[in-house]
């Protein structure tokens, strides 16, 4: 039996599940973009960066931030199982849902992230389990799956 988990499966609560590979090919993306555009500056002459308008510096300023508030989104997306319910956070997207609105939770192969089937009938993407985490994915489905068909009181 897992650490943190009783003889159902089930984890212990509140239980957080982030994905591993998309926060490190964040921080590994942002870091390089840091540094290559760092690196392109100090390669320039000084009359190349002399004649670099404060207008093309903002530019690239503000492509940095934009590529890193993706990274940042991707990144943070995470599901929490509490005793109310599910707590699933898509990028700067927060949904909460009660136990009894889950219905099923599907990782498909080949799927990037977990599906969660709702009891209105529509589905609801969970970015914080990822598919291409393997065994992680596998192990966090089954848990979430047990905490579904048996919510806790």
């Amino acid at each position: 039996m897992p650490a943190g988990s009783d003889a159902t499966g089930q984890p212990a609560l509140p239980r957080t599940w982030r994905p591993l590979g998309p926060r490190i090919a964040g921080a590994v993306a942002g870091g390089a973009l840091l540094v290559i555009t760092a690196m392109l500056w100090i390669g320039f002459d000084d009359e190349t960066r002399a004649s670099v308008t404060p207008f093309q510096r903002g530019t690239v300023i503000a492509m940095y931030l934009l590529g890193f508030s993706l990274l940042y989104a991707l990144a943070r997306s995470r599901v929490v199982a509490r005793r109310e319910g599910l707590v699933v956070v898509n990028g700067y997207r927060r949904r909460e849902y009660a136990w009894a609105q889950v219905v099923a939770v599907h990782l498909g192969r080949g799927a990037p992230w977990v599906t969660l089937d709702l009891a209105d009938g529509t589905s609801a993407p969970a970015m914080g389990i990822q598919g291409s985490d393997g065994a992680r994915a596998r192990q966090a489905v089954r848990q979430l799956r047990a905490l579904v068909d048996d919510p806790p009181a």
